[in-house]
């Protein structure tokens, strides 16, 4: 018999849920009063989902009927992301440059792949860096050449650098040391101690033209909802949680249009061995976006579903650190479930011999040497 499924998260209560309800049915908003709207404003800022609100109400014919004092938010927050895309394609330019040079083909990540291919959630999407993917064997050559660029690594001490080159999955951040731009250098999506491994030479063959350039490329589209699954699902860090399901909803919404993309989502999953962050993925888009996944495809994605008692534990922590970090989404317990999750994903991404030492570091020696 087949086993049933846990029951969907507990919703959140009224005020936890105002953002979730604007995202969900942004049809409704007109009819909203200025207090619903000042708390929500806070929200959508603390989420970094402002402009991408302005959009969504933009395409529907909506903003002339937003109140005037919200709205002039929502244009002010329009007006800064496009300045943010602009400077971010002038700042892909120059990275496609040094690459060129470096006899490497260029491969966004995220954001910046989200702006290259023109994807529907680029418009809004504010990020602070740039991420792209290079084979490892390239890792020197790049990094030398986006030296010679501009780029440094900054004032990482010691620990850090051994911490990154040994054991991450990206150099050390880069900074332009004249436009103060960052630069993430990837060889995988995950570190290289993480207990999955998903090839990156898959992804790079795979990956495809972005927006129709042959110059640049991003993921293919499955392995783009992957990596932003489990970057999400696994990476610790929730201060953007809720923007980076939004980004997964919008790129289901937006590949599910093309042929096959279902189909082969879940296969390419596991194949990838990351078929657990894509069944979080999809239960909490489905969940708290009603973002419209079809069955057969959650039924397919089930294979990689945590036993009840896990899944009830993870649902109580994912409902409170999707939320925005602002006080009208926390409950008593919300810190304490970041704080599980922060320790999660570094258990997810080392052995426990590393993990205590790399803890006991960073609580420690780390303070002590920055003072």
């Amino acid at each position: 018999m087949r086993q049933q499924t846990p029951q969907k998260p507990q919703k959140p209560h009224e005020q936890q849920a105002l953002i979730l309800a604007a995202l969900r049915d942004p049809q409704a908003l007109p009819g909203w009063d200025l207090p619903r709207w000042d708390l929500l404003l806070r929200q959508l800022r603390q989420a970094d989902l402002t402009a991408s609100l302005y959009i969504q109400l933009q395409q529907r014919d909506l903003l002339e009927k937003i109140p005037r004092q919200p709205r002039r938010h929502l244009e002010w927050a329009a007006q800064f992301a496009r300045r943010h895309t602009q400077s971010v394609l002038w700042e892909v330019g120059f990275i496609r440059k040094a690459l060129q040079e470096a006899g490497v083909s260029l491969v966004l990540l995220k954001g910046a792949a989200y702006v290259a291919a023109a994807l529907p959630q680029a418009k809004g999407r504010i990020f602070s860096d740039i991420d792209i993917l290079v084979p490892k064997g390239s890792l020197e050559m790049v990094e030398s050449t986006l030296m010679l660029y501009g780029w440094n690594t900054g004032h990482h001490d010691a620990y850090d650098q051994r911490y990154y080159r040994t054991w991450m999955h990206e150099l050390p951040p880069m900074q332009h040391v004249k436009r103060m731009t960052a630069i993430d250098v990837h060889h995988a999506i995950v570190p290289v101690t993480a207990r999955i491994r998903p090839a990156p030479d898959k992804l790079l063959a795979a990956a495809v033209p972005a927006n129709g350039e042959t110059l640049d490329r991003v993921l293919a589209p499955a392995d783009m909802v992957l990596h932003s699954a489990v970057h999400l699902f696994y990476d610790g860090e929730y201060d953007h949680g809720l923007r980076d399901l939004v980004d997964i909803h919008c790129l289901l919404m937006h590949f599910a249009q093309q042929p096959g993309f279902w189909g082969g989502l879940v296969s390419r999953a596991q194949e990838l061995e990351l078929a657990r962050p894509l069944y979080y993925a999809l239960r909490y888009a489905t969940s708290l976006l009603h973002t419209p996944v079809p069955d057969a495809v959650m039924r397919a994605a089930e294979v990689a579903r945590p036993h009840p008692v896990l899944l009830w534990v993870m649902d109580a922590l994912f409902q409170r650190a999707l939320l925005p970090k602002h006080p009208s989404c926390d409950d008593r317990y919300t810190g304490v479930a970041r704080f599980l999750l922060y320790l999660r994903a570094n258990w997810l991404r080392m052995p426990p011999v590393l993990l205590i030492k790399h803890l006991f570091h960073k609580a420690f020696l780390s303070p002590k040497q920055s003072g």
